[in-house]
């Protein structure tokens, strides 16, 4: 059994298909489905199942494949780890974010970073959502993901950054523009612009509202927050958003935002596989971001 062999079955647990992985590793799927047998042999228990349209792990595969997976991530992270001790100043530090998150959570801190570390590459992958973000960090070398906080996830730890309050975004001559604040009840019935169909924040508002006995309607779906804010702006609709930092409309422009109090706020923060784990440049930027957020929570 080889560390290869171990790549290559979560590898084709994940895909489903011997072919697609082989096309992925430039091999034939001979070769791929050699790593499996090797396993097996092993093992001395069947961990695929063939199907019509690709193959399954067995319960034994899933074993397997789920002790594989978290034995691979941190190997790989260990790796970078020492080679970036190694490197001393010059390494890299991968982030996993949503489509808005370094305009709104991180752009001031991007900047310090790099001032302190100029020569440290920083790369930034776009996810959907906070689940697509984990399962990032499970299956890649990447070191944090800004996510959305919820529910505990196995293998991952998540710290919270800062907490946003929820807002009624409207356009300026609407009639709830001129409110100093707005009950979730009062928007019983009205049609809102919806927060990214099962994004966490989305389901977190759900959640809120189910405490207070309130549900809203919806007519319109956005793929993110700006957009949501953006056809408010246009008014094209209304929409409950969370506060991000640096959108405070303080009576200009044709945005308002209306605080709504009554609703729990929502938690943003960090997830990593292993904070004990982080490289030093990984952890330097970590800790650069949360200062800009807690700087920006203090002055607005």
């Amino acid at each position: 059994m080889t560390l290869d062999d171990l790549r290559v079955f979560v590898a084709v647990c994940r895909a489903g298909s011997l072919s697609a992985v082989a096309r992925e590793l430039d091999c034939t799927q001979s070769a791929v489905s050699q790593h499996v047998k090797r396993l097996e042999r092993e093992t001395g228990i069947s961990l695929l199942e063939r199907q019509p349209r690709g193959v399954v792990p067995t319960q034994a595969g899933r074993v397997l494949e789920a002790a594989a997976a978290e034995g691979i991530a941190g190997l790989d992270l260990a790796l970078r780890r020492l080679r970036e001790l190694v490197d001393g100043e010059i390494g890299s530090v991968r982030v996993a974010t949503g489509a808005t998150t370094v305009r709104h959570f991180m752009s001031e801190a991007v900047v310090s970073f790099r001032q302190q570390h100029p020569d440290v590459s920083l790369e930034f992958r776009t996810e959907s959502s906070s689940r697509a973000c984990f399962d990032a960090l499970a299956d890649s070398s990447l070191d944090l993901a800004w996510i959305t906080l919820g529910t505990p996830v196995r293998g991952i730890e998540q710290r919270p950054v800062m907490e946003l309050p929820w807002v009624l975004a409207v356009r300026a001559d609407d009639p709830f523009a001129r409110r100093a604040h707005v009950e979730p009840a009062d928007l019983s019935g009205l049609r809102l612009i919806r927060l990214p169909p099962n994004s966490t924040s989305a389901a977190h508002l759900d959640a809120a509202c189910a405490e207070l006995g309130v549900r809203f309607a919806f007519d319109t779906s956005v793929a993110d927050w700006d957009t949501a804010l953006l056809l408010a702006e246009l008014g094209l609709g209304r929409a409950v958003v969370p506060a991000l930092p640096g959108l405070d409309v303080p009576g200009r422009g044709d945005l308002r935002l209306v605080p709504l109090p009554a609703l729990r706020p929502l938690s943003v923060g960090w997830a990593v596989r292993r904070w004990d784990a982080l490289s030093p440049l990984a952890r330097a930027f970590a800790d650069t971001v949360v200062r800009s957020c807690r700087t920006e929570a203090t002055h607005d």
